[in-house]
C-alpha cells in the first residue's frame, strides 16, 4: 500500500443481523423500513465517493448487523471491485446469504472475512458455503470466537475447509486463557498468540489517523471505531487535513480491525495484501 493509499473502515447505521449470538457485543435491533432505506442512501452516498476518488482505496465495511443479505451490500462489493483504483473491497460476514453474486464481481479485488457461529447454523450448510467460494475463486478468510465450547467445532473446521483457507479464533471478549488451553487454539491457528490478550497501545504509533480512517453513515470521519474523536467529514473533505501519523490514545486495542494497524505489531508485514479480509502472506 502506498503513500497516497486510503483505507476506509465503513460503519453504517444497519444493526439488524439474522444471528442472534449470545457472546455478540454488538447491540442487535430490527432495523424498521426507514432505518434500512436511510442504511441504504448512506451506503449508496459511501460508494459514490469511492468511486470519484483519484487515488487508490481499499474499504472494509463492519457493519453491526449482517450485510450481505442486504442487496445494497451486495451491489456495493460488486461495484467496487470493478473500479481500478479500489484495491480491495471486503466485508465482515457470516456468510449465511447466497453465494451467486460473487459471479458478478472481480475476484482480484473482491474478498470476505467470514465468520462460523455454532449454533446458529448447520455446520453442513455453513461448510458448503466455504466451498461455494472456493470454487467461485473468491478470496476469504473464515473465522471462529474461542469459546471453550467452540473447539471441537474449530478443529473439525480446521479439518475441512478447502485447502489454503486460514482459520483465525479471535479470543473471547473478557476472557483470560491459560497456557494450555491457548496451546489447544493455538494448534487450530497459529497466529492466536496476536489475539490472546490485549495489545497495550497507548502512545505507540498507529497507522489509523493517517492512511486509516473509520467512517459512518453520516460522513463522520474517526482514526478507527475505537477512538470516539472527530477528524472531520468525509463528504467535505475537512477529514484530509487531519490525517497524520500520531500515537494510539487508549490503554489497550482487543480487536483485530484495530491492532492489526498498530504498527508495533508488525501484522503488515504478516498480512501484507490481505490485511483487509485477515489473510496472512503465508502460514
Amino acid at each position: 500500500m502506498g503513500p497516497d493509499h486510503l483505507t476506509i473502515l465503513y460503519r453504517g447505521p444497519l444493526a439488524s443481523c439474522d444471528y442472534d449470538c449470545p457472546y455478540c457485543p454488538f447491540a442487535k435491533r430490527r432495523d424498521t423500513p426507514e432505518q434500512l432505506r436511510a442504511d441504504r442512501a448512506a451506503l449508496e452516498r459511501f460508494t459514490a465517493w469511492v468511486a470519484a476518488q483519484d487515488h487508490p482505496v481499499s474499504v472494509l465495511f463492519t457493519p453491526w448487523g449482517e450485510g450481505l443479505v442486504r442487496s445494497w451490500y451486495r451491489r456495493a462489493l460488486v461495484e467496487l471491485s470493478h473500479l481500478p483504483h479500489v484495491e480491495r473491497v471486503a466485508i465482515q460476514t457470516n456468510l449465511s446469504a447466497r453465494t451467486t453474486w460473487t459471479a458478478e464481481a472481480d475476484p482480484s479485488r473482491l474478498a470476505l472475512w467470514v465468520t462460523y457461529h455454532p449454533g446458529q447454523v448447520p455446520y453442513e450448510r455453513f461448510l458448503a458455503k466455504t466451498h461455494e467460494l472456493a470454487t467461485r475463486g473468491v478470496r476469504f478468510s473464515v473465522g471462529i470466537v474461542g469459546q471453550p465450547e467452540h473447539l471441537e467445532a474449530a478443529r473439525q473446521l480446521r479439518a475441512d475447509l478447502p485447502t489454503g483457507t486460514y482459520l483465525w479464533v479471535n479470543a473471547a471478549e473478557g476472557r483470560t486463557y491459560t497456557d494450555a488451553e491457548a496451546s489447544e487454539w493455538t494448534a487450530v491457528d497459529p497466529l492466536f498468540h496476536y489475539s490472546r490478550d490485549p495489545h497495550p497501545s497507548r502512545g505507540l504509533p498507529c497507522r489509523t489517523g493517517d492512511t486509516v480512517i473509520s467512517v459512518d453513515g453520516e460522513g463522520t470521519v474517526r482514526r478507527c471505531h475505537f477512538v470516539p474523536a472527530k477528524l472531520g467529514n468525509l463528504y467535505d473533505g475537512t477529514f484530509r487535513k487531519a490525517l497524520r501519523p500520531r500515537p494510539c490514545p487508549v490503554a489497550v486495542c482487543d480487536c483485530h480491525i484495530g491492532y492489526v494497524h498498530l504498527e508495533p505489531t508488525g501484522l503488515y508485514d504478516v498480512f501484507t495484501n490481505g490485511v483487509l479480509e485477515r489473510i496472512p502472506h503465508l502460514l
